[in-house]
């Protein structure tokens, strides 16, 4: 066996846009049909869905069935939080909260073994490696390895050629609902003053030859985004679409 190929990251550095959908039911079920779908990606949300790591395998085992890539979004930028996510055989992270290069630098280097990172040396006794059946995982994993780190603050605004710039981070996401409740916004998304934030973190993580992310519900916002650069860009979450659609038929079953 040898360690698969990270195609989300191929496909990302290649310039190419990746549509992908949130899950935060924590349903397995959900999972797979979201990964039969025609999704680029689906995210398993580890921050704002109830999901711990043992409820991510399931999602994670059903998204391999269907070829879907997988990214998990931890839920703090935390190192012992990484190296679980890592060892489940997930190859791209999200990490929420990151405001500066010093964060952003603790991360990419949990991302990946020595002597390039910090990453703990359980390969033998992980899903990543096939349990055991990757026989060179410890030193052909940290090429697959994707890191993008959350920008969503005043202070990540302030710092964005730093994080952008360090090495080992792959790509920045935009978070608009926090970063525009530590602006002063809460709840405004579409203020002037964080737009032109949000687009200040587009354009300086573009410049400085690296993924850019964001997610965004409004579909008639989907090519502008993309227009900017965005290629990594999320365009909706299991739990609004079925509440959506079934609040529709609800509506409708009653309406006739």
């Amino acid at each position: 066996m040898k360690v698969p190929e990270n195609t989300l990251k191929k496909a990302l550095v290649a310039g190419r846009v990746q549509h992908g959908l949130w899950l935060t039911t924590g349903s397995p079920v959900a999972a797979e049909i979201a990964g039969d779908a025609g999704f680029d990606w689906c995210l398993i949300d580890g921050e704002h869905g109830p999901n711990t790591i043992t409820d991510m395998l399931p999602q994670v085992q059903a998204l391999r069935a269907t070829g879907t890539p997988v990214v998990v979004r931890i839920a703090s930028a935390e190192v012992w939080m990484v190296k679980q996510v890592l060892d489940l055989g997930v190859q791209t992270v999200l990490v929420p909260m990151v405001d500066d290069a010093a964060k952003a630098d603790e991360m990419a280097r949990a991302m990946r073994y020595p002597p390039d990172g910090i990453r703990g040396m359980g390969a033998l006794l992980a899903r990543a490696s096939g349990f055991g059946a990757v026989a060179d995982y410890p030193t052909a994993a940290n090429a697959q390895m994707c890191l993008l780190v959350q920008a969503e603050s005043a202070a990540a605004v302030d710092n964005i050629d730093a994080i952008g710039t360090t090495q080992g981070v792959d790509g920045v996401f935009v978070g608009p609902a926090d970063l525009s409740a530590d602006m002063g916004y809460p709840g405004q998304p579409d203020h002037p003053e964080v737009t032109k934030a949000i687009e200040h973190l587009i354009a300086r993580t573009v410049a400085a030859g690296k993924i850019a992310g964001i997610v965004i519900f409004d579909e008639s916002q989907f090519q502008t985004y993309a227009d900017m650069g965005v290629t990594f860009l999320g365009v909706g979450g299991d739990a609004l679409v079925l509440n959506t659609a079934l609040r529709g038929l609800a509506t409708r079953v009653k309406a006739s």
